[in-house]
């Protein structure tokens, strides 16, 4: 058997590591063998050196088994599991739990926390007065089995070894490797029990891919090595060149979640919900193709099913379940500033970090993980690309318990708002399945 310090030189010298190694390797570092000190050199050299398909599909599975594995199989259906690799407004999962299993997919879903310039999963749901994200694994499986769904945070001994990995690839500049990235989302998926998976990999100036060649890459390694380790994956990827809908911000996006599910969302977050649970529907068997799909999912949004599934879902885990009647009683900053274009022109772009950016120094995300979220605040956006704009015309709303980060989040905003002489093309909203 190799040592650490071996183990470490295979990679470092360019070798391929053997499944054994990298269970091994994984083993060693969940369990204290290995110091954070050896894998961060070993994960400086899988950054450098690279790993082919096989040795990522290796780690993702020691990855996955480094704790409990989720068992869902008591769960009636197919399980299918979504993931976005993150942007600026990603309110899908907000609208698609809720929609989807109005339809007869069950989602059991553990999500993440945010850092950075926009609020995570949780903490949006956390925004809605009384929501626990925390389940026993026992209620966790009633409620599914009983309402279709519910969203967790990950509980700490399922997939530990990615929590641990990816705290010190945060600060050794190693989190922008494709093997390691694709690792950290599979292996959560198969230890969190899914049969299948929906990615929504975003490309853009709000993304983490900034490219279509580099998203392009990313996707089609999450597909390979998802359906090596026997789950079927299917990718979409999405521009993120632009907010996603007008809602930056914790409350803010489960507003825009409840007006999508009744129906009165904005059309791009609608559209790509709509493609994306069409997918979810038919890899979950309820529907033969994605056009019948779609007709179930405007179905269940026009009869007012994923509203009251919504409803359910809250209930079930101690939330508020009025506020899809009355989103009013969710939290908002109660300083506001509407920000003015001050020329006229046609919106022509956005640095749609920048946006993110805006929302976060006004309280709606971190910059440490010890930060506390402002649920309130955040920002409304007014514009796309390829509006019209004239002097006085509204570009956004900004929201903040602070008074004193107004100035502040007006000037990112404005800086991350493109205001051109020539009308633009606008982008599309899908790039590629």
């Amino acid at each position: 058997m190799k040592s650490i310090e071996e183990l470490i030189e295979v990679k470092r010298d360019g070798g391929t590591h053997t499944p054994e190694e990298l269970q091994r390797l994984i083993s060693a570092f969940v369990t204290g063998e290995m110091p954070d000190y050896q894998m961060a050199a070993w994960l400086m050299a899988a950054f450098i050196r690279g790993m082919d398909s096989a040795e990522t599909a290796a780690l993702t599975e020691a990855m996955a088994r480094s704790g409990r594995m989720v068992d869902l199989s008591s769960i009636p259906g197919v399980k299918v599991d979504k993931h976005s690799t993150g942007g600026v407004g990603d309110t899908t999962t907000l609208v698609l739990a809720p929609l989807v299993a109005s339809c007869g997919v069950p989602v059991a879903k553990m999500s993440g926390r945010g850092l950075g310039f926009t609020g995570g999963t949780l903490d949006k749901l956390e925004s809605i007065p009384g929501f626990s994200v925390t389940l026993e694994p026992g209620a966790f499986l009633s409620q599914v089995r009983d309402i279709g769904v519910a969203v967790i945070g990950q509980s700490p001994d399922v997939d530990p070894a990615d929590k641990k990995m990816y705290a010190l690839r945060d600060v050794t500049a190693t989190v922008p490797s494709m093997p390691l990235i694709v690792g950290s989302i599979i292996s959560k998926k198969v230890a969190g029990g899914a049969d299948a998976v929906v990615l929504d990999v975003k490309v853009g100036s709000g993304a983490f891919m900034k490219t279509e060649a580099d998203a392009r890459a990313l996707a089609a390694e999450l597909v390979r090595v998802g359906e090596l380790l026997g789950r079927t994956v299917v990718a979409v990827l999405t521009d993120m060149d632009q907010p996603l809908g007008r809602a930056v911000g914790n409350a803010l996006e489960v507003r825009e979640a409840i007006a999508t599910l009744g129906g009165v969302g904005p059309d791009d977050l609608t559209e790509l919900c709509l493609v994306l649970g069409g997918k979810m529907l038919v890899l979950g068997g309820v529907a033969e193709n994605e056009r019948a799909a779609r007709d179930l999912l405007l179905d269940a949004i026009a009869s007012g099913r994923a509203l009251n599934t919504f409803r359910a879902w809250v209930a079930a885990q101690g939330g508020n379940p009025a506020v899809a009647d009355d989103p009013e009683l969710l939290p908002l900053g109660e300083h506001t500033r509407v920000v003015h274009a001050e020329r006229d022109g046609w919106i022509s772009g956005f640095d749609a970090e920048g946006v993110g950016r805006a929302a976060m120094v006004l309280g709606a995300g971190r910059a440490r993980k010890e930060d506390a979220i402002d649920a309130g605040a955040g920002l409304e956006i007014d514009v796309k690309i390829g509006d019209r704009v004239a002097p006085g015309d509204a570009l956004g709303t900004l929201y903040t318990s602070d008074a004193a980060l107004l100035d502040d989040g007006e000037a990112r905003l404005r800086d991350a708002v493109r205001i051109g002489d020539e009308e633009p093309e606008a982008p599309p909203l899908f790039l590629e399945v």
